[in-house]
């Protein structure tokens, strides 16, 4: 099924965010860092600054990755019972990873959907058709 905001060429949504591609022209010239956006596209000058991503991203991560740690910390101790370094150990660096790795992903979606999606910041228009 075709979406049809996506131009004849670009890739999917998943796709595009994955390697950080340029909602207007597909390039991957998305980040600046490693989640850090670009301000414009360097292939076709797209504005990226003018998308407001937030804290969406980073709110929804901290639930579900927060949760899957917990879940599989639990799993461990009841299965294996290991002291409490090894939980230090094993679920620090995977947390951190998975933030990192999964938190660049979230956030090029959220701009990429926001950009096929034509969405702007919202404001009350005013309608005189309305009469109480």
């Amino acid at each position: 099924m075709d979406d049809p905001q996506i131009q004849k060429g670009q890739s999917g949504l998943v796709q595009a965010a994955l390697f950080g591609e340029c909602p207007a022209c597909g390039s991957r010239t998305l980040f600046a860092g490693w989640v850090r956006f670009a301000t414009r596209c360097r292939a076709c000058g797209h504005d990226f600054s003018s998308y407001n991503v937030g804290d969406g991203p980073a709110a929804f991560l901290i639930l579900v990755i927060g949760a899957l740690v917990c879940a599989l910390a639990l799993v461990l101790q009841v299965r294996i019972s290991p002291p409490f370094w090894v939980h230090i150990l094993l679920w620090v660096p995977i947390t951190s990873a998975l933030v990192l790795l999964s938190l660049r992903v979230s956030k090029a979606a959220m701009l990429i959907h926001e950009a096929r999606a034509e969405v702007r910041e919202g404001k009350i228009a005013d309608d005189t058709r309305l009469d109480p």
